[in-house]
């Protein structure tokens, strides 16, 4: 008797319907595509080193900026870079190494919770504006007007009203920094705002805030990450500008650019004490905003195929 090599299966309807493709995950893409470029590997691993000994390191080394002028050492005056004092000493004796370290948190800190309050409140409202005409139409004369003045000069007037300190700081940072974030987003969200499947959404009867945080704003995440990566060295740039001019925070708050501005005195006699401080500003800035560009370019979903 021939062997039979058919057998019946049972007809699955489910099963008919199944599409024979590998299973898609957008963040599993975004890091792979990420981690494969060299370069955005070794900058990520500086960025992280950078915030991570910046923000730590400062809690253990007992630098106080406040309390400098009444424990001067005399005897430890100019010393080099050696390996006792990494980055040398200044000119009463501080350990450059912990006070470089002291400002770059700051700087850093506050250029965060500037980025964050920023993209915050600039995402929720250019949301809003890109999709409401009638908010459309009153936001943009107040981003006309405030946008006729430069960022650094209402900056600047900000700080000499409400005075020097952390807080008051980041107040005249987020004020009307948030603007051209909104703007951009508004601009965004406008070009995907009536794409057809918007259209019939919308015609289904979606609400706003539903039609904003599920149909628009996933599509803005590689948007969303390129603010970040230019925002947070912009915003230590801005930090480190006013502190040079000795405006926004108080003498009592390290600062990178509190440091340089000092220690520009020294720049032909002892180098390393005006150097030092810039080469690690420039170490932090740019490892940030590249880390930001190759994740941007990773969160384009194009990058995926």
């Amino acid at each position: 008797m021939e062997e039979n090599k058919f057998e019946f299966v049972q007809f699955d309807e489910e099963s008919s319907e199944h599409i024979a493709a590998p299973v898609y995950s957008y963040w599993k893409s975004v890091w792979r595509t990420f981690f494969k470029n060299k370069l955005a590997i070794a900058m990520l691993v500086v960025a992280i080193f950078v915030i991570i000994f910046s923000l730590i390191y400062p809690r253990f080394s007992g630098y106080d900026i406040a309390a400098r002028e009444h424990v001067m050492d005399f005897s430890r005056r100019y010393i080099s870079p050696n390996a006792e004092f990494w980055f040398g000493t200044d000119n009463i004796g501080d350990s450059l190494f912990d006070a470089v370290w002291a400002a770059a948190g700051s700087s850093l800190e506050i250029a965060l919770i500037v980025t964050a309050i920023n993209l915050t409140v600039g995402i929720i409202i250019g949301a809003l504006w890109g999709y409401s005409k009638k908010f459309d139409v009153i936001m943009l004369e107040i981003y006309n007007i405030v946008a006729n003045v430069p960022f650094i000069l209402i900056l600047m007037v900000l700080s000499y009203i409400i005075g020097q300190g952390r807080w008051q700081f980041i107040f005249a940072m987020t004020c009307t920094g948030w603007m051209g974030i909104a703007y951009f987003m508004r601009t965004q969200v406008m070009i995907i705002r009536d794409r057809e499947y918007n259209l019939a959404s919308r015609c289904l009867g979606t609400s706003t805030m539903t039609m904003i945080v599920k149909n628009i704003l996933p599509f803005l995440i590689s948007v969303i990450v390129t603010l970040v990566s230019r925002d947070v060295p912009g915003n230590i740039g801005y930090e480190v500008f006013m502190s040079y001019l000795e405006l926004g925070l108080d003498v009592n708050t390290p600062s990178l650019g509190r440091l340089i501005s000092s220690y520009q005195a020294f720049m032909n006699v002892y180098p390393y004490l005006f150097w030092i401080p810039v080469a690690v500003l420039a170490t932090v800035t740019i490892s940030l905003y590249l880390v930001g560009q190759f994740l941007a370019d990773a969160s384009d979903p194009k990058t995926h195929m």
